[in-house]
């Protein structure tokens, strides 16, 4: 088999699967489920079980683990081919359009964005099997208020005035805003290896990251938590897409003594390093 046909067969067969999970509960789910639904004594929660109804109409924002063999023959190709089964999954099943674009407020109609599907990858030396773990978030899993824009102000700065003193101002103040708690975690703390004075490729994303700046100095905590006009080094926000019904925040700080570094290693172990100028490497 080709490369080429090779990987329309893997998306042809995660799209079908993908599918299939968003109509049919795993085995193990509905055996749990049975067992609840005998039971249980309550008159009202007794008919629930036994009501013979579709699934949930939500089929959520597409999440993928990956348990990848550095072997597996379509590792390159992986990424890709998983985006375009979720489209093809959307059409076919037919999925609900759950994917839109934090800031800019639109829905991308395909369930694909920025960052979504979400894709989680564990590599495994020498083998060359993949393992995809497929998992539908819907608006209710990811335990967040929907309460917009503005929700999402009110917790970073009730964070930085609870907590902001114990991180040692001035702080670097990593925003994360996705569907769920862990893809807005990860978000705010890919937000602490951006240089400071950098600003989201979004317009209104680097607007949000100036205003929350402004607020939470106007806090005052100040060096140390002594008081001051300066409480941040600034504040950065990394966002993807997000499930219609939720905004999911997380919020990582930098103190003073910000601790991070990048390289650059090419094949031939040449390496850049474009964080510290003291540091240099010759083999």
């Amino acid at each position: 088999m080709t490369k080429e046909n090779g990987v329309k067969v893997l998306t042809d067969m995660v799209a079908d699967f993908v599918a299939h999970i968003g109509k049919k509960l795993p085995d193990d789910v509905v055996k749990k489920l049975e067992e609840l639904g005998s039971q249980e004594t309550a008159a009202l929660p007794k008919v629930l079980y036994e009501l013979n109804r579709p699934s949930c109409q939500d089929t959520g924002v597409l999440q993928f683990w990956l348990k990848c063999g550095t072997n597996f023959p379509y590792i390159n190709e992986l990424e890709a081919l998983l985006k375009d089964a979720v489209v093809q999954a959307t059409f076919a099943a037919p999925l609900r359009h759950n994917s839109v674009e934090t800031f800019d407020e639109y829905n991308t109609k395909k369930n694909v964005g920025k960052g979504t599907p979400t894709v989680w990858w564990d590599i495994v030396p020498n083998s060359d099997k993949c393992e995809i773990y497929a998992y539908m978030a819907g608006g209710g899993c990811t335990l967040m208020p929907g309460a917009g824009y503005e929700g999402v102000t009110d917790f970073v700065l009730d964070q930085m005035t609870t907590y902001g003193l114990n991180a040692c101002p001035p702080l670097l103040v990593g925003v994360g805003v996705g569907t769920s708690v862990e893809t807005a975690a990860l978000n705010s703390k890919k937000a602490l290896m951006r240089p400071i004075g950098s600003h989201n490729d979004n317009a209104n994303a680097a607007k949000m990251e100036k205003l929350l700046e402004d607020g939470i100095n106007a806090i005052g905590l100040g060096p140390q938590g002594m008081g001051g006009k300066y409480s941040v080094m600034g504040v950065n926000i990394e966002n993807t897409a997000r499930h219609p019904s939720t905004i999911g925040v997380a919020v990582n700080v930098g103190c003073w003594s910000h601790r991070r570094g990048h390289l650059v290693v090419n094949p031939d172990l040449t390496v850049t390093c474009d964080t510290h100028s003291t540091w240099k490497f010759n083999a």
